[in-house]
Parts: structure tokens; C-alpha cells; sequence
């Protein structure tokens, strides 16, 4: 996501200069080709589940920032959790290890 919203801003300032942009972009995996860009109003952004939707630069700036906010945010959630998981790991490690020479 951080990717295609400084690709964006790459278009964005490039719109206004006189040449036109070369991008490189995966076809498929291991495959790529190069595009030229000329001047461009809008964005097509891969959704998944193959879905594709064409936005304004406007809008597809507001839907990238919006996603990576969002991606950040679980992410520190799910180290929160991680975390959390370690701990309960070596808890019961130390649990077992206590009942084995229990003996």
C-alpha cells in the first residue's frame, strides 16, 4: 500500500512535467513490463478478489492514505497480540518444566 501511494505521488508530480513517466509493473509472478505513462487523470487500483476499479487522483489518494492507516493500525494490534502470545508460550513452558522435576 505504501508502494502504490508513493507510485501516486510519483504520477501526481510527473503530470505537470513536460516527459512521460516509465513504471515497471508485475504482469504476473516473476513477469513484469514496462509502461509509459503519459498524462493521466485518473488510477486504476487493484482491489483483490479481481476486482480492478478506476478512481480520480483525488480519490485514490483519500483511499490509499485511508488503507494504509488502517494496515498500520493492525498491525499494531497484532503485535500487541503477538506479544501476548509469547509471553503465555514461556508461561507454560516454565508451567511444564516446573512439573517434570516435580518428580
Amino acid at each position: 500500500m505504501a508502494s502504490e501511494l508513493e507510485f501516486k505521488f510519483e504520477i501526481q508530480a510527473e503530470r505537470f512535467s513536460v516527459h512521460a513517466l516509465l513504471a515497471d509493473f508485475e504482469v504476473s509472478e516473476g513477469i513484469y513490463s514496462r509502461a509509459r505513462i503519459e498524462d493521466t487523470d485518473s488510477v486504476c487500483l487493484w482491489l483483490g478478489a479481481n476486482v480492478m476499479l478506476e478512481y480520480s487522483c483525488e480519490e485514490a489518494t483519500t483511499l490509499l492514505k485511508k488503507k494504509l492507516e488502517n494496515a498500520k493500525a493492525s498491525l499494531e494490534v497484532l503485535v500487541a497480540d503477538l506479544q501476548f502470545l509469547r509471553d503465555q508460550v514461556t508461561i507454560t513452558q516454565v508451567t511444564i518444566a516446573r512439573v517434570y522435576d516435580w518428580d
